[in-house]
């Protein structure tokens, strides 16, 4: 099987590339996450494609048991680790390659998926939900006005692989595809970015 892309991208790339001006898709999504964590009464998390870790700054270990993230790079596993020592307690890095039918999973009562699905697919992503068996589901997914997923920037060579497992991302799809599973959407929201794509929150609840 072919090596995944994401296991030869650098994080102070791929994180450095996020966070520019021109994209601000770090810091949008690290505001969206908070209230992804407490909208609901959800104690155990987890977070697909969890990267460097986005979003654990707001993770309050008062009010959460349980964070899982999930992701098939090791490196970034070990920097989320590096960076929050205070949620040692509770949270749980585990490297899963979410392609892999075999891939077991814990149950959590919500499962977080941002800029994930595109690389996955609706099916993966079924299978995945079907095995957590979460009460909620909140998914942030990108829309592009062209046909371009990265946005233009000086570390656009980094992501040149990423074309061959992304797929383009459709409300209407996800949303029919997490009904034939039983979870129906119960929010949906969007957020501008400078550079005329938009991320859309979509929640549901099974």
């Amino acid at each position: 099987m072919k090596e995944n892309p994401w296991n030869n991208i650098d994080l102070d790339d791929y994180e450095n590339h996020m966070k520019l001006d021109s994209v601000k898709q770090l810091q949008v999504m690290n505001n969206i996450m908070y209230d992804q964590f407490y909208s609901y009464n959800t104690p155990n998390i987890m977070i697909l494609g969890i990267a460097g870790g986005n979003g654990l700054n707001h993770i309050n270990a008062d009010k959460i048991e349980k964070v899982y993230g999930i992701d098939i790079n090791k490196d970034y596993l070990d920097e989320c680790k590096k960076r929050y020592p205070n949620l040692d307690n509770i949270f749980c890095p585990l490297q899963i390659d979410l392609q892999d039918e075999d891939a077991v999973f814990p149950n959590a009562d919500i499962v977080i998926a941002n800029l994930l699905i595109e690389y996955i697919g609706y099916d993966n992503f079924k299978r995945v939900i079907k095995k957590v068996n979460p009460t909620y589901v909140s998914c942030l997914i990108q829309i592009n006005q062209d046909s371009t997923f990265v946005s233009d920037s000086p570390y656009l060579d980094v992501f040149k692989d990423l074309d061959q497992i992304h797929h383009q991302m459709s409300e209407e799809e996800l949303t029919q595809s997490m009904q034939s599973i039983n979870y129906n959407m119960i929010y949906i929201n969007e957020s501008e970015l400078p550079n005329g794509k938009k991320l859309v929150r979509l929640d549901y609840k099974r």
